[in-house]
């Protein structure tokens, strides 16, 4: 007998593959129309345009590595989604609290995985700031991975819980 529930939500990777675009797109808008290192205002005194590049991970974590980290992080993400496709095999279709997030980690990782093997770093572009204490900029592949990464942490928290009480 088979743990695999039928139909398992694999689907959800569509989810993945739309993140994907959609990260892809606005970095070539970005390449192609925001000059480097320029702040340029949407929401004055909260959010810019600035178009900067991550050679490291989160919040430049090891950006200045000599270059082995690229590889690290691009094994890294392949190894995390790999994993968290696996999960989606053994996940019930209809199960979106677990199948959502661990959709937009996997788009979202594999969004600055591209990035990293066609340009050697991440491309990030959106910036907020309170007047003179500025975010580091992020992307929307770093939005997926956190707002999946957060998914993950309170679903599993409440389903936790729901499962701990009984029925």
């Amino acid at each position: 007998m088979s743990n695999h529930p039928k139909p398992s939500a694999l689907t959800w990777l569509i989810l993945s593959i739309v993140v994907i675009a959609l990260d892809q797109l606005s970095k070539a808008w970005v390449l192609a129309k925001l000059p480097e290192y320029t702040a340029i205002p949407v929401i004055e005194g909260f959010w810019n345009w600035y178009r900067t590049y991550n050679t490291g991970a989160a919040f430049s974590f090891l950006s200045d590595a000599g270059g082995w980290q690229i590889w690290f992080f691009t094994i890294l993400a392949v190894a995390i989604s790999g994993l968290l496709g696996f999960w989606l095999s053994r996940t019930a279709r209809g199960d979106w609290r677990q199948a959502v997030p661990y959709a937009l980690v996997i788009g979202g990782a594999l969004g600055n995985v591209i990035d990293r093997l066609m340009h050697g770093h991440v491309v990030d572009f959106i910036q907020w700031h309170w007047r003179e204490h500025y975010w580091p900029a992020f992307n929307l592949a770093d939005s997926a991975i956190v707002a999946g990464a957060v998914g993950i942490a309170l679903f599993g928290l409440f389903d936790g819980k729901r499962k701990a009480k009984g029925p």
